[in-house]
């Protein structure tokens, strides 16, 4: 990679969008539907957005990373404060464009978005209400998914959003100590609240008002694959396998590091756990997608998590 391409890449944390299509792939998959033209469109925006995150955090933090991580991009000078805002406003307005262009509703969910990605790194990062904030935007973009793929607003994506919206609020709260390390508690709850999500999400029991197999206007509704027999003659489904299996990569992949971290809070430890509560962002997005009975798109999240992965020991996801 050539040093501009990987100073802008290491900028916009290239390495973590991995965990971004997901978040549209699992909303249209929560509101019954196959991916659509629509849910592409959601995709590009949430990538778009996702950037423009990205890019602002860094202009927003320019003075802090001068003394706590100077190797950065814009306080290393590679790159140049002025470029990295235009960067984030230009990325904005492509992400709107995209949103809007899947229908009124979904630009309306994406203009929310973006307002919470701007409030978080201009002003909410670090006050109490940041991991909210954080938690609020990734449940945007699920709930941006679902209303492109959809065309309307409905509630059954509303228990996944909130689902991927705690673990990023699990993640951001470990972050914020990522630099200084020394603090315990953050670690040991995200370990606590990831445990509580892979059970929920590993289950059999479905989310109140969850749709799979009703049609709706505008997508193909999902049709369940044949169910096998366990053991006893309860029926099986291939979801059923799938999300008991991603929701098990999900707990695997996020409670060793946030375990190490609780137990020695030192800066490394703890940036390892952020990275492990990042990389787990798909295997949870696939859990959701398989427990909405979307197998297939469960696989293609799952078929993610290598690239992710490799490109995480290139560039940093954090």
């Amino acid at each position: 990679m050539k040093p501009v391409l990987r100073d802008w890449a290491e900028l916009l944390r290239v390495s973590a969008l991995f965990t971004v299509p997901g978040d549209a792939l699992a909303g249209a998959a929560s509101a019954g539907l196959r991916p659509n033209r629509r849910t592409a469109l959601a995709v590009g925006s949430s990538l778009c957005l996702y950037e423009a995150g990205m890019a602002l955090n860094d202009w927003a933090d320019r003075e802090e990373d001068a003394v706590d991580r100077p190797h950065r991009p814009i306080p290393s000078g590679r790159v140049k404060p002025a470029a990295a805002l235009a960067a984030a406003a230009g990325l904005t307005g492509a992400g709107l464009a995209l949103a809007y262009r899947a229908g009124r509703p979904a630009g309306l969910v994406a203009t929310a978005l973006a307002g919470t990605v701007w409030a978080y790194d201009l002003r909410l990062k670090h006050t109490a209400a940041g991991p909210a904030a954080m938690a609020a935007a990734r449940s945007l973009d699920l709930l941006l998914g679902a209303t492109a793929t959809t065309g309307k607003v409905t509630k059954h994506p509303l228990l996944p959003a909130t689902a991927l919206g705690a673990h990023t609020y699990a993640v951001t709260t470990v972050s914020r100590n990522e630099t200084q390390g020394g603090v315990a508690g953050a670690p040991l709850a995200a370990l606590g609240l990831t445990t509580i999500l892979g059970a929920l999400t590993g289950g059999r029991t479905p989310f109140p008002g969850a749709v799979t197999d009703r049609p709706v206007r505008g997508g193909q509704p999902f049709r369940r694959g044949s169910r096998t027999r366990a053991r006893g003659g309860a029926p099986v489904a291939p979801h059923d396998l799938a999300r008991a299996a991603l929701a098990a990569t999900y707990l695997a992949t996020a409670a060793k590091p946030y375990f190490h971290a609780a137990l020695n809070p030192s800066p490394p430890l703890t940036q390892r756990a952020v990275g492990g509560g990042i990389k787990a962002m798909i295997p949870l997005q696939a859990a959701l997608a398989a427990r909405a009975g979307s197998v297939r798109t469960a696989a293609a999240l799952t078929a993610l998590i290598p690239v992710a992965r490799k490109l995480a020991r290139k560039v940093s996801p954090t």
